[in-house]
């Protein structure tokens, strides 16, 4: 084999693979809850590898740099990798002028923006997205980004110890529609607790669910970082869950999506920021500290620099499927929606995935 044709082995689906079977071996039963609570994402030597190695053979755009709006949501601090990539250049390596745009509206009315142009692409989480892209948006899916930024958490005087315990408790939740009460929903459905008539759900602002434990309203509420993640630091809390236990923990929970348009007239153009993408997630993988200054600018002021840090190290920045292996966490993903009824169960999760997705690297 030539020296080239070893180099190409070391890709980025290898590395895919690699860091599957690193998540998959990282030892979870000896960890207490709050120590899982704040573990790291698992190590892995990236040394060897070329961040920046294409993962197609198109050449990069040439001309005048291309424009486009991105959207994002940012304040969450799983979307670290986007002002990486304005910081490091992977934005400028692939020629493009990225303009960053904080969307704080509906999931409808955000992909409503991307298939109409108002907006080129945007970042999101699947379960969030999925519902709404089943109504026929022109929206495709290039790239899972991370996985890890959604958790159960509790008064560590509950007496809650794991998602089973739930049953017959309330719960508070920002959103009854949102991704962490869908994916939690779906996981007590598995362990045999009805979601809807065992769990008593409660609304509440998503800044203060924690308030109404404290209070006795709820005996646990669901949070995503950065928020759960500053509140496990004071020991009145424990995790009891989160989106990277068992076989989620190499799976993705954030999804960038191209305009339709785009993918079809100009495939080139969702290919490089598809790969800036990436490359930017490599580059927060390997360089957590690195990448927590490029996102601190975007942090809530009582998160320090270290804390950053320690969430980029607890969201697998290192897993981010393109291709089949995209389309098939996407699948995964419906078959779960459908446990609780948020799919139809005819619903074909095969041929949906199909319709959602693009492998843009071979488009």
């Amino acid at each position: 084999m030539s020296d080239d044709a070893k180099h190409r082995r070391w890709d980025r689906r290898w590395l895919l693979q690699a860091g599957g079977a690193a998540a998959l071996a990282a030892p979870l039963g000896g960890l207490s809850a709050q120590a899982l609570s704040l573990r790291a994402a698992p190590q892995i030597d990236f040394a060897q590898f070329p961040i920046c190695k294409a993962s197609s053979n198109a050449p990069p755009l040439t001309g005048a740099p291309r424009k486009l709006r991105l959207s994002w949501n940012a304040g969450a601090v799983c979307l670290t990798p986007l002002p990486v990539a304005i910081d490091q250049g992977f934005f400028r390596k692939q020629n493009l002028d990225v303009e960053l745009v904080n969307y704080s509206g509906s999931t409808d009315q955000l992909l409503e923006a991307i298939a109409t142009g108002k907006s080129d692409a945007g970042l999101g989480m699947a379960l969030r997205w999925l519902k709404p892209l089943e109504q026929g948006f022109d929206v495709k899916i290039s790239a899972g980004t991370h996985g890890g930024c959604m958790r159960v958490l509790a008064r560590a005087d509950s007496g809650i110890s794991k998602l089973a315990d739930l049953k017959g408790k309330a719960v508070a939740v920002g959103d009854l529609a949102g991704p962490d009460k869908n994916f939690f929903s779906i996981q007590l459905s598995r362990l045999g607790v009805d979601p809807v008539k065992d769990v008593d759900w409660r609304v509440y602002p998503g800044a203060v669910v924690n308030v109404a434990a404290d209070k006795g309203e709820v005996q646990a509420f669901l949070a995503s970082d950065p928020l759960a993640y500053l509140w496990l630091k004071d020991p009145a809390y424990k995790e009891v869950a989160s989106n990277l236990d068992g076989e989620y923990s190499n799976r993705v929970c954030c999804i960038v999506g191209l305009r339709g348009s785009l993918v079809r007239d100009e495939p080139q153009v969702g290919r490089a920021l598809t790969q800036a993408l990436l490359d930017a997630a490599m580059f927060t993988a390997q360089n957590p500290a690195d990448a927590a200054k490029s996102f601190l600018p975007y942090a809530p002021k009582q998160a320090s620099l270290e804390d950053i840090e320690g969430m980029v190290r607890y969201h697998t920045h290192h897993h981010h499927p393109t291709g089949a292996a995209l389309k098939q966490e996407l699948k995964a993903y419906a078959d779960d929606l459908k446990v609780v009824l948020v799919f139809k169960p005819s619903t074909d999760t095969s041929k949906f995935a199909e319709r959602i997705y693009v492998d843009i690297f071979s488009v």
